[in-house]
């Protein structure tokens, strides 16, 4: 049938797509940095695949994949490794989360214990515009590279099997303020990136490349 064969047609040429000029896919500049992409699959505070994310790939600009992987490089020589959980975030992403947080509920025991969902935007963990989209601002964690960590944490994700950072990832707390994550905030900021201080996992690099201008083009792999 013609249908079917047009629809995969049409489907390999979207992840075909090049990406905009100044964004690279952080496999491509670093294959050794773990990726586990968390907005394109359920282990996320959503609960389901975000808006944008059709594939679990990491995506940022150039300058910041190659700061990273100077990070990455500090990080091997002592047995350790970077893990990222998100990257470049489309608009679409962003007010999707917005829709959803709008919505309404109680506390969530795993990701938001204390805080009501539609109170999350006004807490500062969710925000109606996002640095993500700008494309230069990375969440991540540290894991031992030649092991699997044990899961540890009762608030945020469960089972990135990182080292033990008091939080998950996206445990929207104050548990999760950055308070005494040192070793990798010292190592971000040695390569230029800064910290968000309500959530340890989150850096942009200072210097971005695209500081007033967010994108939404999809998340796809190669």
């Amino acid at each position: 049938m013609i249908l079917p064969a047009l629809a995969l047609l049409a489907a390999f040429s979207a992840h075909a797509a090049p990406l905009p000029a100044g964004f690279v896919r952080l496999a491509d500049v670093d294959p050794t940095i773990r990726q586990d992409i968390r907005y394109a699959g359920l282990g996320n505070f959503l609960q389901r695949e975000v808006d944008g994310y059709e594939a679990p790939v990491c995506i940022l600009t150039a300058p910041a994949a190659k700061a990273l992987s100077g990070v990455q490089k500090a990080m091997t020589a002592e047995g350790l490794t970077l893990i990222v959980f998100d990257c470049y975030r489309p608009a679409r992403a962003v007010a999707d989360m917005v829709r959803w947080t709008r919505q309404g509920g109680p506390p969530d025991p795993q990701w938001y214990p204390k805080v009501e969902r539609g109170d999350l935007i006004a807490e500062g963990y969710v925000g109606e515009l996002s640095s993500h989209s700008r494309g230069s601002t990375v969440d991540l964690a540290v894991a031992e590279l030649d092991k699997t960590s044990p899961a540890h944490s009762a608030c945020g994700a469960t089972d990135a099997r990182t080292l033990d950072f008091g939080t998950g990832f996206d445990c929207f707390d104050s548990a999760s303020e950055t308070a005494h994550r040192t070793m990798l905030l010292s190592a971000m900021r040695a390569a230029g990136f800064r910290n968000y201080a309500r959530e340890w996992w989150h850096f942009t690099l200072a210097d971005e490349p695209f500081p007033k201008q967010r994108f939404d083009f999809p998340v796809t792999a190669d």
